[in-house]
């Protein structure tokens, strides 16, 4: 007879669980917010602001309050009809508790409250309150106020009819929430993040009123990216945002640091099949083009079908006028996709109906819809047509540009296949320099790009040949951020290191053939190394963008200070650091003092308690052994002082070192960045120095 076993891992009825209300949000906040890191905080932000801005688009709402408040707490208002506190007949509770304390309860699904709006899900309010360790909602509405307050997503009480509506507010919705610390590890909400969405929304919502106010305490404001309407006082700094241009205020705006190619911003508002489509455009003496696509104000990250449609038309219309006017000759090629977006700022602005609305996961970071392909590209293909004919001036401009991009793009064709082909003949593309690791697994192996001949020579002996290369190619390279891919290949040093990495560059580059998963910028701790890493970094963000967004590229920390004492070795990287160490050596020497001569305990602490604090301000061997005995204190110039030991413990050793990922959180804003630090343009770049040289400390000059 066969004796079953239960086994430890059996799988019954009571191993499934069922999560009630709004717990699933509490356990998996992720799936509903994207992250519980600073842009999922700043997220919960944006999700009630999406119910205020819904009502604005539907007409009933002009005026959208935000503020951050003292202890992380946030409050969203606005004008609008306020949300319904009657009994809602399924649920037998209030309305307004019903949408605060239910996943997919709200006004968007039924098609005729809200006609078009971003938040889609109706998850938006009820997922903020259960990540809030407490909420409050207050409605003004048919003459009456209401309120309800929440603790982590469930109702404390009833909802209260508190009185009379207020005349200052006579009717509308207020959110005031606080994040849970339970969900967040760390609440900080940064105000210039809150500031550029809510200025992005003003511009593609025009006509409403946005008011930001920050009453925690005073922070400095850059005056370049916000434009600052008045303050209630110096603790409440308050921003507005009203734009009766829109979209195109936001070209302008995006634009505000370039020169511009065609003066006259094209604009194009049209509803075809059932789609309100938004489109203005601009050229600039850029390479790069900036593209931004949304969705019922919703900000499509990864495009969709609107951002297709347009690409799409803009290619052929282009062409078409080009044919026609003779741009382009009989024999002359056809401009490509790739010709006709260099240098250009275009925003495409979509507004599709609730429940047709398509988007390829809960971010909504790509639009699904095939009709929105087809309705911009008719508009756009209609109304660009139209304006070239009537501004020959800017067309003239645009094809000037597009046609320039076209000659340049065969130049840079020519010079890849150079590259290429020399690299073939060099055997397996790799350059001279270049000190390869033995590994054929890119997944393990690293590249380190060095700052020059000496450092690089250092770096080849401490290295780990096995999986670790050497590639010294440092110096400063070019400028490339108004530079073409063209001229770019014409440096030594550039094609050494894309054959390194045996990608390619442009429409060749395949980031499935990068022959290391870790590419390290090593340079020297001192202004010109920052320089030369600032240099690369732009290559890098203009031309190898994947690498980037795939978590590739790192940045070395070699120490700044190397620090001795009775034969052992300590490494500072920085000023604060090295003050540490010596600090904490004084300390020793003290108490080893102290023991020797007990009676003279107390004098001999406070005696090298004072002589710690001397040695805090001192970067010199000289003065560390006049104040601390035996103690000596090196300053490192550079990588090539390093011995290769010393390199290996400090700077590449996967066991000890400090690597600094690379990455892109917010590209808009790092394009912005990189435009102002390397482009031609000086008046931004001297506005930039000046409202961030108070926080540069220790300038090594």
């Amino acid at each position: 007879m066969t004796k079953l076993v239960k086994q430890e891992g059996s799988y019954t009825a009571k191993d499934i669980y069922v999560l009630e209300g709004l717990e699933p949000v509490r356990k998996r906040p992720g799936m509903y917010i994207g992250s519980t890191g600073v842009d999922g905080l700043h997220h919960l932000i944006w999700e009630v602001f999406d119910n205020s801005l819904d009502e604005a688009m539907a007409g009933y709402a002009k005026n959208i309050e935000i503020a951050l408040l003292p202890g992380n707490k946030v409050r969203v208002k606005d004008n609008g009809r306020g949300i319904p506190v009657e009994k809602h007949a399924q649920t037998k509770k209030s309305a307004l508790e019903t949408v605060m304390t239910t996943l997919h309860a709200g006004g968007k699904f039924g098609g005729e409250s809200y006609k078009v709006s971003g938040g889609l899900h109706g998850v938006g309010v009820s997922v903020v309150n259960a990540l809030s360790v407490w909420l409050k909602a207050e409605v003004s509405r048919d003459g009456f106020l209401y309120e309800q307050e929440y603790e982590r997503g469930k109702a404390k009480k009833d909802v209260k009819k508190v009185g009379k509506a207020p005349s200052d507010f006579p009717r509308g919705t207020i959110i005031t929430f606080e994040p849970d610390p339970e969900i967040f590890k760390e609440i900080s909400f940064d105000f210039h993040k809150v500031l550029d969405h809510l200025r992005q929304q003003a511009y593609l919502t025009k006509g409403i009123h946005i008011l930001v106010t920050d009453e925690r305490s005073p922070i400095e404001i850059d005056s370049e990216k916000v434009q600052k309407q008045g303050s209630k006082s110096k603790n409440m700094p308050t921003y507005g945002f009203y734009f009766e241009g829109g979209i195109v205020s936001y070209v302008g705006y995006l634009n505000r640091n370039e020169e511009v190619k065609n003066r006259g911003i094209f604009y194009a508002a049209k509803e075809k099949e059932g789609i309100f489509v938004e489109i203005a455009m601009q050229y600039t003496e850029e390479f790069q083009s900036k593209e931004l696509s949304f969705a019922n104000n919703i900000y499509n990250l990864e495009g969709g079908m609107h951002l297709t449609g347009f690409r799409t038309a803009l290619t052929r219309t282009l062409n078409d006028y080009a044919r026609k006017n003779s741009y382009l000759k009989e024999k002359d090629e056809n401009l490509t996709g790739e010709d006709v977006r260099e240098g250009l700022t275009a925003v495409i602005s979509v507004k599709i109906k609730n429940k047709e609305l398509q988007f390829e996961g809960q971010t909504k970071a790509k639009l699904g819809n095939p009709e929105a392909r087809t309705a911009v590209d008719g508009v756009l293909a209609e109304e660009l047509a139209d304006w070239l004919e009537r501004s020959p001036q800017d067309a003239k401009e645009i094809m000037e540009k597009v046609i320039l991009a076209s000659k340049a793009r065969v130049a840079a064709k020519a010079a890849r296949d150079t590259v290429i082909r020399k690299g073939a003949m060099d055997g397996l593309a790799l350059p001279g320099k270049l000190a390869d690791c033995s590994s054929r697994d890119a997944s393990e192996s690293e590249l380190f790009i060095v700052e020059g001949d000496s450092a690089g020579g250092s770096s080849k002996q401490a290295r780990d040949r096995r999986t670790q290369a050497i590639l010294p190619l440092f110096g400063k390279i070019l400028n490339v951020e108004r530079t073409r891919i063209d001229k770019l290949l014409a440096s030594d040093k550039v094609r050494a290191l894309i054959i390194a990495l045996g990608t390619a560059i442009g429409e060749e580059f395949d980031l499935s053939k990068l022959r290391y998963h870790k590419l390290i910028l090593m340079a020297d701790a001192d202004v010109d190394g920052s320089h030369i890493r600032t240099l690369y970094l732009t290559l890098f963000f203009r031309y190898f963008k994947s690498i980037i967004e795939q978590g590739h590229l790192y940045i070395a920390q070699p120490p700044l200070y190397k620090i001795q004492k009775s034969g052992q070795a300590h490494y500072a990287y920085n000023d604060q650091e090295k003050e540490k160490i010596l600090s904490e050596i004084a300390k020793t020497i003290s108490m080893k003092k102290s023991a020797k001569k007990e009676k003279e305990a107390t004098l001999e602490i406070e005696s090298e308690e004072e002589k710690a604090n001397g040695v805090e301000g001192g970067s010199t061997e000289e003065e560390a052994k006049e104040i601390l005995p035996g103690v000596t204190v090196q300053r490192y110039k550079g990588l090539g002082e390093m011995n290769s030991e010393e390199l290996w413990e400090t700077t590449m050793d996967p066991a000890r070192r400090v690597l600094l990922q690379v990455t892109m959180e917010d590209a808009e804003e790092a394009d912005r960045i990189f435009d102002v630090l390397m482009g031609n343009e000086v008046l931004p770049r001297k506005k930039f120095i000046q409202a961030y040289a108070k926080q540069v400390r220790n300038l090594d000059i």
